[in-house]
């Protein structure tokens, strides 16, 4: 297994300084021992620090969930916000709910209930949180009170210490900049929060570009920047630019520093706005002052002799910057992807890719990816030389997820965000093959037919197309004149039954596959199983344990998955499985046996060498002979020889 394009930076790996590894860090906190907590988002898990460096897992572990427990034992689902209180309890937030960690990591539910989302206040585990993927505060008070940005509903919510929630500031549901008191005042997207010496609480309100203030009584004003006007200019007040403020926290002589686009704001009580660290361009070099860049950086945190430690999010480490403002890098290793720039065409690790999925393969072992956030779809020659294919469209955003080429070769392209199903010839012509453009799920022909987020799509040696529809849980067909059709599920049903057509249901299908004598095999994702649909429309269980996240090997339903993503057919018939959640890839035999044969569970992180080695998220398969290549991180990776 080696690398063969892009960059495979990132993982869950505990060592020390940059042998470490994160994945999407978002918040931090510091105790007062100098230990560093980090909300490690993209691996569920809560990650201690020393301060020589040394990284552990405090709790959490790479299964997702909401299970209260101690230290591994508990569950988190996608952590965001985290703050400390003076006796070491740490509070986090994310994906709806607010979790208490005790110094010893015992982790309870202190309020809101994990993906559930709501806006309704109320005592502890009653009260509801919008649920977000991205975007949340959290900050305490001298008396014990916990104020979270509610970045969903715009609101500010506060939380007292017998964890009954309040709206603090702002209506759910409504978007806007006013200042006020209460329910009179507007945000849009407020994220991250602090507060100062007097109970005065900051909030950077990033859609907005402006940093608000609120004082106990609940009066709202705008502290610095002005609401609609973005931008990077210091300045004093109304007159200083933001380009989408996101973390918060106050130093020891109370000036105010905010993560601002890729750099490091710092506000004086009287509001004069100066840049800090870092500049509008995203990148990952330590140094001085402007010399240095970051790649989304969003937590920060003071340490008792004023250093500033800086998650560094998109770029997976953690950064610590003098108050003389140098810049340098203190745990985990740049993960290198669109956020540098984008879309870099090259040779092997010189190429750049952003949270590229879907895999195809021609005849001359050219390989094709969805490069998915850099809205392209790239083109990898057997020598590994990177070029763009399908470039981005000004002022329109793609989502490619899924490709398959069929036997004339031309290249389809499942796109999960403009609904469509696009195709593009050997000539390089692109056209939309199939959806409106509007998310919806109606049958038809070409553009009278309807979409929403379809991920994944594979062609049978006929030309007809299958297609998971992963927004309506449905699968469908198009045949080679475009006329598409549902073939399993029932728009808008979740759910796990197996039965014929729209009697059968599935919860978000994100893997499509298809056999010679077409069968179709899906990847049911959020159900953690796998399923076979005959020609005939019949659905049922091959493998997995519906509803259950396991990393078990076993026949059936004593085999488990965690979130299983890309599928393919591999040459001896069997299923190859991305399994997505678990970092490992399985393969699963028509009998239904399942073993793993890459990666090693609840690892995440790229280990080059003989199999098993280490995989981090791996989405996307596709096999050119004996080589089998998935997309990963911010790569395409090669297993040679592949059995």
């Amino acid at each position: 297994m080696s690398l063969f394009a892009g960059n495979t930076a990132g993982g869950n790996v505990d060592a020390t300084g940059a042998a470490a590894s994160f994945i999407d860090p978002n918040g931090v906190a510091i105790a007062a021992d100098g230990s560093l907590y980090v909300a490690d988002s993209a691996n569920d898990t809560i990650r201690k620090v020393t301060a020589a460096g040394i990284v552990t897992t405090f709790a959490g572990s790479w299964f997702a969930g909401s299970s209260d427990g101690t230290g591994t034992a508990a569950r988190f689902h996608n952590p965001l916000a985290i703050a400390i209180d003076a006796g070491g309890t740490l509070y986090v937030g994310g994906d709806g709910v607010i979790r208490k960690v005790s110094p010893s990591a015992v982790v309870s539910t202190f309020a809101g209930a994990d993906g559930v989302p709501g806006s309704a206040d109320g005592q502890g585990s009653s009260a509801r949180f919008g649920v977000s993927p991205s975007g949340s505060g959290i900050a305490l008070d001298t008396s014990g009170n916990v104020y979270v940005s509610d970045s969903p509903n715009n609101t500010i919510r506060k939380i007292d210490a017998s964890g009954n929630v309040t709206t603090f500031a702002g209506t759910a549901g409504v978007t806007g900049s006013a200042d006020g008191t209460g329910p009179m005042a507007s945000f849009s997207f407020p994220w991250g929060i602090a507060v100062d010496g007097s109970g005065n609480l900051f909030v950077a309100d990033a859609q907005n570009y402006t940093i608000r203030k609120i004082t106990p009584a609940g009066v709202v004003s705008t502290f610095a920047g002005t609401a609609g006007m973005s931008g990077t200019a210091d300045g004093t007040g109304a007159a200083a630019r933001f380009s989408f403020p996101t973390g918060l926290t106050f130093n020891s002589t109370g000036n105010l520093y905010v993560t601002d686009n890729n750099a490091i704001r710092s506000i004086t009580p009287a509001g004069v706005v100066t840049t800090f660290a870092g500049s509008a361009t995203a990148g990952h070099a330590d140094g001085s002052g402007s010399a240095a860049s970051f790649n989304n950086p969003v937590g920060m945190a003071f340490d008792a002799t004023g250093n500033l430690f800086v998650v560094d999010s998109t770029s997976g480490t953690l950064r610590k910057v003098t108050p003389a403002g140098l810049v340098t890098t203190f745990a985990g290793t740049p993960a290198l992807g669109g956020g540098l720039g984008g879309l870099i065409d090259g040779t092997g690790s010189a190429a750049r890719f952003f949270g590229p999925e879907g895999l195809a393969t021609d005849s001359a072992g050219n390989v094709y990816v969805a490069d998915t956030f850099d809205s392209a779809v790239r083109k990898i020659s057997p020598s590994g030389a990177v070029s763009t294919l399908l470039p981005p469209v000004l002022n329109q955003y793609r989502q490619p997820s899924g490709l398959a080429i069929d036997t004339g070769g031309n290249l389809y392209v499942a796109d999960s965000f403009l609904n469509t199903i696009g195709k593009l010839t050997p000539a390089g012509v692109f056209t939309v093959f199939a959806g409106s453009g509007t998310a919806g799920s109606a049958d038809g022909t070409g553009a009278a037919a309807s979409f929403n987020s379809p991920s994944a799509i594979a062609v049978d040696s006929g030309g007809t197309l299958y297609v998971a529809d992963s927004g309506n849980n449905t699968i469908r067909n198009i045949t080679s004149e475009g006329v598409v059709t549902t073939l399993a599920g029932t728009p808008g049903t979740t759910g796990h039954a197996d039965g014929v057509g729209a009697a059968a249901s599935f919860n978000f299908p994100e893997g499509i596959a298809v056999d010679a004598s077409g069968n179709i095999f899906v990847s049911d994702s959020i159900n953690n199983t796998i399923r076979e649909i005959s020609p005939g429309g019949t659905v049922t269980t091959l493998a997995g344990m519906p509803g259950v996240e396991s990393d078990a090997d076993g026949t059936g339903a004593a085999a488990g998955f965690y979130f299983p993503f890309g599928i393919m057919i591999d040459t001896s018939g069997d299923l190859l499985v991305a399994d997505y959640g678990n970092a490992t890839i399985r393969k699963v035999t028509k009998a239904g046996v399942v073993t793993t044969v890459a990666g090693v569970a609840g690892t995440r992180s790229f280990q080059s060498g003989a199999l098993p080695g280490l995989l981090c998220y791996p989405a996307g398969l596709v096999r050119s002979g004996t080589t089998l290549y998935a997309t990963m991180n911010n790569a395409v990776i090669q297993i040679t020889n592949f059995p």
